[in-house]
């Protein structure tokens, strides 16, 4: 069984590498090298896949999803530069699948291994990734 408890945050950020030129940013990342960052209205889909407790009929409460997802996505994510604000990314370019994968580790650090986790990351509303925390 497959259930979802989905959540917004909206982030800034910028997609470049700082041993390249500005031309070869530009020439890879586009609009989104912008020095001066630019901004998405995130979707995250946390989906867990298991079975049904018998005595409670769930295969988790969503309440304490929610709460896992507010204390390690949103609160860390939400109204943030990523490259500016967030450890996570000072290493790391902050595209949508680096996002999904640091979004992946951070909630399965706090789930139980009986769940299989999958993250769908919605940067714009035609562009998605799906992470099941490989690389």
């Amino acid at each position: 069984m497959k259930v979802c408890r989905r959540a917004t945050f909206n982030a800034a950020h910028r997609l470049f590498r700082e041993d390249w030129s500005d031309e070869q940013n530009k020439d890879i990342f586009g609009k989104c090298s912008n020095p001066n960052y630019h901004g998405h209205n995130y979707v995250l889909e946390v989906w867990l896949d298991g079975k049904i407790d018998p005595e409670t009929g769930y295969v988790i409460d969503l309440k304490i999803l929610k709460n896992y997802i507010k204390e390690e996505i949103t609160e860390r994510f939400d109204h943030r530069n990523l490259n500016l604000d967030c450890a996570e990314f000072k290493d790391l370019n902050p595209t949508a699948e680096n996002i999904a994968l640091v979004c992946w580790r951070l909630l399965r650090s706090r789930l139980d291994s009986r769940y299989k986790l999958t993250i769908k990351l919605w940067e714009t509303e035609n562009n998605v990734v799906e992470c099941d925390g490989k690389g």
